[in-house]
């Protein structure tokens, strides 16, 4: 690392804000369409560890809205990529590549000796899960909600997933948490958009916990990279509020005279 690298984020938050930065963990839950963009936002912000976790391999179809999915990536594990990229751009970074699917057999190992987590998974039921261990063990946690499908940009929104209203993902989510006791007052972004799609029902969804398979059978569902970047540099900005207070990040909005 250069001393310069950091210098036009030091210039905005101040040098003592980013050497705290460097000492933060992060665990990022999903390398996919959200997934990395954030991940990617946290490296080149300066978060000095990061964990990412997926079981995936890239693919041709990921290529129109994956950071990390290039035709050199195809067929390469997503987290091995994702490490190789970062350390191209942050070189000091101690990156955790897990290549592992998020379930209840693994909440403990993934979540360990981490300052935040954020939750990328398009699993519903693993969703779920990982979000009731966080708050049962009082680790702080972001979630994305459904970014498939969304068209209009300017419909993102950040709020607890209590105050989320018009997606389906949102509704599965909250429905889910609220059956095992947990609270939904967790920050996520989403997106109140319509959209004309039914997740199927927690209990009837297949997953590594009732089968022996890995994850859901999943549905093509299309998207955009404009929306899938957007929902994953918002759950980033969030991280990094988190981790060194809002107050680094609040801006005053002028008014037009």
């Amino acid at each position: 690392m250069t001393e310069e690298q950091f210098l036009r984020l030091e210039r905005l938050i101040g040098k003592d804000q980013v050497n705290l930065l460097h000492q933060k963990h992060v665990t990022v839950v999903g390398a996919g369409a959200v997934g990395g963009y954030a991940f990617e936002s946290l490296v080149r912000s300066g978060v000095g560890n990061i964990r990412i976790v997926d079981f995936d391999t890239f693919a041709y179809s990921n290529i129109n809205r994956q950071i990390l999915a290039t035709y050199n990536t195809v067929g390469r594990k997503k987290v091995e990529v994702a490490k190789e990229r970062a350390l191209s751009i942050y070189p000091d970074c101690n990156v955790e590549a897990v290549d592992a699917f998020a379930s209840f057999q693994n909440y403990e190992m993934i979540t360990q000796n981490t300052d935040l987590v954020i939750d990328c998974i398009d699993s519903l039921n693993p969703k779920i899960g990982l979000l009731e261990y966080c708050v049962k063990h009082h680790i702080p946690i972001i979630s994305s909600m459904g970014a498939a499908l969304r068209r209009d940009p300017s419909l993102i929104k950040t709020s607890l997933i209590s105050d989320t209203w018009g997606c389906p993902l949102a509704r599965q989510v909250r429905s889910g948490l609220r059956k095992r006791g947990v609270s939904t007052d967790i920050l996520c972004v989403f997106s109140p958009e319509r959209v004309n799609f039914k997740y199927t029902p927690v209990e009837e969804e297949e997953s590594e916990e009732n089968n022996n398979e890995i994850g859901r059978k999943r549905v093509v569902l299309g998207s955009l990279v404009t929306i899938t970047a957007i929902f994953g540099e918002l759950l980033a900005h969030n991280a990094l509020s988190i981790l060194i207070g809002s107050e680094n990040f609040t801006g005053e909005k002028s008014f037009k005279p």
